[in-house]
C-alpha cells in the first residue's frame, strides 16, 4: 500500500469545466492535476503527453467514435507512468447504468464510483487504484460480477445491440423510454429539442424500432431502465 503522503499525479477528464473545478478542491496537496480534458481527443493527448498515475474519467463525453470513456482509455492503451506502471483509470460518472460501468471496465479501467462520492471516499479511491486495486462503489460492483460471471452470455448480447448507440444516443434513450418528454430530455441534457429529434430518430433507426413505445419495452425487457 503507498504511503498517503506519496505524490499521485492525476489527470481530471470531464466535459464540465465546473466540476472538473469542483473536484480539485477535494484533492489534497499529495494528489496534484498535472492535466485536464473535455472530450475524448484532447483527453488522450493529455494522458499520453503527461503519463499520469491514475485518471478520473467520465464515461460520457464528446468526440471520438462515440463511446465516451471508452474511446479514451482504448486511445491510451500502452501508455506507461514514468515508472513503466501501466496508467490506471478511475470512472467518475453521475451514470449508475450497467452498460456504462461494464464498457469502461472492459475497457480496462480499474474503478468505478458516483458522483455522489464525497471527498474523502475519493481520495481514498484514487490512492486504491493508484496502488492497483479495483475499486466499486457498492451498489455497481454487482454489475461487474454479473458481466464476468454467470450472466456473461446475457451482458454482451446487450452491450452488442447497444454498441450500435453513441453514448449521447444512449442517454436520450434511456430517458426517452423512462417518459421523459422531448422538452425534458433537452433540459437534462443541456442540448435543443430539434437535437433530442434527431436523436430519437437515430436510436430507433438503429435498434429497429417503430415508436417510444417500443424503445420503453426494448429497454425494460433488458434491465436498462
Amino acid at each position: 500500500m503507498l504511503p498517503p503522503t506519496t505524490p499521485i499525479r492525476l489527470v481530471l477528464v470531464d466535459d464540465h469545466k465546473m466540476f472538473r473545478a469542483g473536484v480539485r478542491t477535494e484533492l489534497d496537496t499529495s494528489l496534484p492535476v498535472v492535466g485536464e480534458a473535455g472530450d475524448v481527443e484532447s483527453a488522450v493527448a493529455v494522458i499520453n503527453a503527461e503519463r499520469p498515475d491514475v485518471v478520473l474519467l467520465d464515461v460520457h463525453l464528446p468526440g471520438g467514435d462515440g463511446r465516451g470513456g471508452t474511446d479514451v482509455i482504448l486511445g491510451c492503451a500502452g501508455t506507461t507512468t514514468e515508472a513503466g506502471v501501466p496508467v490506471r483509470f478511475l470512472a467518475l460518472s453521475v451514470s449508475d447504468a450497467a452498460e456504462d460501468v461494464i464498457s469502461v471496465i472492459r475497457a480496462g479501467a480499474r474503478g468505478y464510483v458516483t458522483k455522489t462520492i464525497s471527498g474523502n471516499d475519493l481520495v481514498s479511491a484514487i490512492r486504491r487504484v493508484a496502488d492497483g486495486d479495483a475499486v466499486f462503489s457498492p451498489r455497481l460492483a454487482g454489475f461487474v460480477l454479473d458481466a464476468f460471471g454467470a450472466a456473461a452470455g446475457e451482458i454482451a448480447e446487450v452491450d452488442e445491440e447497444l454498441d450500435r448507440l453513441s453514448a449521447r444516443e444512449r442517454e436520450v434513450m434511456r430517458l426517452i423510454a423512462r417518459g421523459y418528454q422531448y422538452k425534458e430530455v433537452a433540459k437534462e441534457l443541456f442540448i435543443s429539442v430539434k437535437t433530442v429529434e434527431t436523436h430519437v430518430s437515430s436510436v430507433l433507426r438503429k435498434l429497429q424500432l417503430s415508436s417510444r413505445h417500443e424503445l420503453t419495452a426494448w429497454a425494460m425487457n433488458r434491465h436498462l431502465l
